[in-house]
C-alpha cells in the first residue's frame, strides 16, 4: 500500500506539472527510495531493459519560471517539468548516473541510523566508498542534487544537513528545544551562530520586540553594527551569511518573517552586481538550489548601498567593476524576475563602470553605518 502510495505522489520517471521538492519524514524518503529502486528492477527485469536513461528535472535558467507574488508579497523562481537525460551509453555522463545511486544508497544508510550529515561529510564518506566515482566535492552536490531531482525531497528529508555560516544579533530571543534560551543583544559582537539543523529551527521559539530585521552582506560590517549595538537605537534584528547565503540562514529568515510577518526585511549590501546577486538570492530563490530554489523567499527591500548614495561616497573610493563583476551582471539582467528599479542600479554600475562598498561610508566616522540606516528608515528610501 505504501508503495503504490509514493508511486502515485511521485511518478518516476515521467512528467509533473510542478517540480518542488517535498519537506519528508525519514519513513517517507526511504520509502521514495526504495520505490526508485524497485522501479529500476523492474526495468531490469522487462524482457527489453532500458536502463541508459535517467530523466532529471533540467536545473538550468531556461527551465526556471517566476511566480509573480500576485497573491502575496513574495515573488520566487522554481523549476518547471522540462527534463534533462543522464544517459549510462554517454560516456560524459555514464559516470552521474552511477553517481545518483551511490549518493541514495549512503542516504538510505544515513535515514535508518536516523543521523545527519553534512554535504562534506557526505563527500569523504562516498570518497572513502567510491574514489573512482567521486573525486570532488561539486561532484557529490551535483548528484544530491540529482537525487533531490528525481525523488522530489529535500535534501534535509536525506538526512543532509546545511552548513551553516550565518550569524544573528539583535534584539531577539531564541530558545531552541531542550536549550535554555539565548538573547541574540547580549552575544557580544560574534553574535549567534545559526544551527545547520532545518527540524531544530523549525521547532525553536523566537520572541522579538524588534521593528525591523536588517541582513548584512559582510560579517565585518554585521561586526561593526553589533559592536556599535545599532539595534538598540534603530530596534531591528541583525543577520549575516557571510556573502552568498546558505540553506540554513535562508530558512532561519524565511522562518523568522513568517513569524513576524509585520517585521520589514531591508538589506545592505554592497553597490555592485554581487550584492545586488546576494539580495536576490534571499528575496526570489536561486535556480542553483534547484527543486528547492522557492521554498525560502523573503520579502527583502533594498536599503543600500545604491545609486543615489553615491554623493555620500569620494570619487577616490569608487572602484573599477572586475570582469567577475560583468558576467555576474550579464546574468541577472538575463533574469525575468529582476524588477525594474533594480534593472536601473544594475544599468547605472555597467555605465559608470564603478563600484561602491558599504566601508566607503567609513570617510565619515566609523560610527556612521548607523545614523545611515536610521536615515534611509525615516525617508523610506529601501525598494
Amino acid at each position: 500500500m505504501e508503495e503504490n502510495s509514493c508511486l502515485s505522489s511521485m511518478k518516476f520517471f515521467s512528467d509533473q506539472y510542478l517540480s518542488y521538492a517535498d519537506i519528508l519524514l525519514p519513513h517517507e524518503a526511504r520509502a521514495r527510495i526504495e520505490v526508485s529502486v524497485l522501479n529500476l528492477l523492474r526495468i531490469l527485469n522487462s524482457p527489453d531493459p532500458a536502463i541508459s536513461d535517467l530523466s532529471l528535472i533540467n536545473r538550468k535558467r531556461s527551465n526556471s519560471c517566476i511566480n509573480p507574488g500576485i497573491l502575496t508579497d513574495v515573488s520566487y523562481i522554481f523549476l518547471s517539468t522540462s527534463f534533462t537525460k543522464s544517459s549510462l551509453t554517454n560516456a560524459k555522463t555514464a559516470k552521474a548516473f552511477v553517481r545518483v545511486w551511490k549518493v541514495m544508497e549512503i542516504c538510505f544508510q544515513i535515514l535508518l541510523q536516523e543521523k545527519r550529515v553534512t554535504q562534506r561529510e557526505l563527500f569523504y564518506k562516498l570518497l572513502c566508498d567510491s574514489p573512482e566515482y567521486f573525486s570532488s566535492q561539486i561532484e557529490v552536490n551535483r548528484s544530491v542534487q540529482d537525487v533531490v531531482a528525481l525523488l522530489r525531497c529535500s535534501r534535509y528529508s536525506l538526512g543532509i544537513m546545511a552548513s551553516s555560516r550565518g550569524l544573528v544579533a539583535g534584539r531577539l530571543f531564541i530558545h531552541e528545544p531542550d536549550k535554555e534560551a539565548v538573547d541574540c543583544s547580549a552575544c557580544g559582537s560574534s553574535g549567534f551562530a545559526i544551527s545547520g539543523d532545518l527540524n531544530l529551527l523549525d521547532n525553536t521559539i523566537m520572541r522579538s520586540d524588534a521593528r525591523y530585521i536588517i541582513v548584512v552582506e559582510k560579517h565585518a560590517i554585521f561586526h561593526r553594527l553589533v559592536e556599535d549595538r545599532v539595534f538598540n537605537h534603530i530596534p531591528c534584528v541583525f543577520i549575516t551569511a557571510k556573502g552568498y547565503p546558505d540553506i540554513a540562514t535562508r530558512f532561519f529568515l524565511h522562518r523568522m518573517s513568517t513569524t513576524f510577518p509585520d517585521l520589514p526585511i531591508l538589506a545592505l549590501v554592497d553597490w555592485n552586481p554581487a550584492g545586488l546577486a546576494i539580495l536576490c538570492t534571499f528575496k526570489f530563490g536561486s535556480v542553483g538550489m534547484g527543486l528547492e530554489a522557492y521554498r525560502y523567499a523573503c520579502n527583502v527591500k533594498w536599503i543600500g548601498l545604491r545609486g543615489d548614495d553615491l554623493n555620500l561616497i569620494p570619487e577616490e573610493s569608487l572602484v573599477p567593476l572586475k570582469p567577475k563583476d560583468s558576467q555576474i551582471a550579464k546574468s541577472l539582467l538575463s533574469s525575468k524576475i529582476l524588477q525594474e528599479n533594480y534593472r536601473d542600479e544594475l544599468s547605472m554600475m555597467i555605465e559608470t563602470g564603478k563600484r561602491a562598498e558599504i566601508e566607503a561610508l567609513y570617510c565619515h566616522g566609523y560610527d556612521y553605518l548607523g545614523k545611515y540606516i536610521a536615515t534611509k528608515i525615516v525617508q523610506g528610501k529601501y525598494i
